[in-house]
């Protein structure tokens, strides 16, 4: 096991940072935006561009690296986004903040291709899936200690826009340092999203629900925190206890799916991420100090594992010779529900006030329940499975360990 983590400890420190800067980042961007006046609309508007930029660079980032290569690429992308991160200092108005968050979303998937593709070619079929499990922990651990950082200075100062722009520069250090040699990287092809769909509609809409729920929580969240009258402390406190807890609950919920219709464990976690939010709306409201930050575990737990089940579903589902473009298209409907999740959730804000939030969350999981509750009814379950698969917290994966991973495991009997 040791040898498996010594080999990629580079590339993992490289992405724990750009974990820890990016999670910093959007939490603090969040609460800076309410201090400059920008009002709730806005700021979600403003959040969006971080997933519409991702979503670009999803689909066009790979022609930077395969003209450039991924030492340059990456050297240019963090370069870029150390910048970005500082100009919004410089320039304190939305627009410009909403162009600045869609170029770092864009520079971010950039990074995070090359940091995958780079992780796969320094694994083997014996490593690679022990791999994907430390890359998964620092996905979490890296963006849930990030929000501790918040409370090294003012968000109201300059600081902390520093702090983030230099850890931004360091994740430059150790991927390029790496010895691996750098892969070439590849464009799968897409699937339609009809064809997509007929394989699965629950696979579908729950990937594109968990895109809708999960950028709005990670856009809005702080200025929910905010908005109810927690200090900065508690504000990264309660962030970071969502975010662990969904570290903590990906393995044995992902088991589960694995052994049971994967529906019916989906079900579960729709209910149960509509009772969390609707827990900590109480809680809050109650002014229940350590309940939030319960209830936001509890809601981390189950909400983070909808997205990986949800493509699990439709892999279930898809011919063998196909995973890769069926990957590509799930990531897609991801980015799709994550552009529009802050915007939306933002405006019900707007409207009922901070706790619209999870107002919002809750009717999106319960649409998905009860849609499909719908199609077990109407279709008995499969027998084949794919093996569950974690995916990253704040979806920004670009799959290439998924892919290659979940391919491997087709040649497998699995039940």
């Amino acid at each position: 096991m040791w040898t498996s983590i010594k080999s990629v400890a580079s590339l993992l420190a490289s992405y724990g940072l750009l974990m820890v800067a990016n999670a910093m980042f959007g939490t603090l961007l969040g609460l800076r935006s309410t201090l400059e006046g920008f009002s709730t609309e806005i700021t979600g508007v403003i959040m969006a561009g971080f997933f519409i930029g991702m979503l670009l660079g999803a689909l066009y980032a790979v022609r930077v690296v395969a003209s450039a290569g991924h030492i340059r690429s990456f050297a240019a992308f963090a370069s870029i986004m150390s910048v970005a991160v500082l100009a919004h200092v410089l320039i304190i108005n939305p627009f410009a903040w909403f162009f600045l968050r869609a170029v770092t979303g864009f520079c971010m998937a950039g990074m995070i291709m090359i940091v995958e593709s780079w992780l796969n070619e320094k694994s083997t079929n014996a490593t690679r899936g022990r791999v994907l499990s430390f890359y998964m922990i620092t996905n979490y651990l890296g963006a849930g200690s990030g929000q501790f950082l918040l409370t090294v200075a003012n968000p109201g100062s300059f600081q902390l826009f520093s702090v983030a722009s230099i850890i931004f520069s360091l994740a430059l250090v150790p991927i390029l340092l790496t010895r691996a040699t750098a892969p070439k990287p590849s464009v799968p092809e897409r699937m339609k999203f009809t064809n997509l769909i007929k394989i699965s509609p629950v696979g579908v809409l729950g990937t594109l629900t968990a895109g809708l729920t999960n950028s709005a929580f990670n856009s809005m969240g702080p200025i929910f925190a905010a908005a109810n009258g927690l200090n900065i402390g508690q504000i990264s406190t309660f962030m970071a206890s969502i975010l662990l807890g969904g570290m903590l609950l990906q393995f044995p919920v992902g088991r589960l799916s694995d052994h049971f219709d994967r529906r019916t464990i989906l079900i579960i976690a729709g209910v149960a991420t509509a009772a969390a939010s609707l827990g900590i709306v109480w809680a809050v409201t109650q002014s229940h100090g350590i309940t939030i930050f319960i209830f936001g575990a509890i809601y981390g737990g189950f909400c983070y594992t909808i997205y990986p089940m949800s493509s699990a579903q439709v892999n279930d589902l898809a011919d063998q010779d196909r995973l890769v473009q069926v990957s590509a298209g799930l990531l897609l409907a991801y980015g799709i529900g994550a552009s529009i999740g802050p915007i939306l959730a933002s405006q019900v804000m707007g409207v009922v006030g901070p706790n619209g939030l999870f107002y919002y969350i809750t009717v999106c999981t319960v649409f998905l329940t009860l849609f499909t509750l719908l199609r077990i009814l109407q279709r008995p379950a499969g027998k084949q499975k794919a093996e569950f698969l974690p995916l990253g917290s704040l979806g920004s994966s670009s799959k290439q360990l998924y892919s290659t991973v979940l391919d491997q495991n087709q040649g497998r009997d699995v039940e």
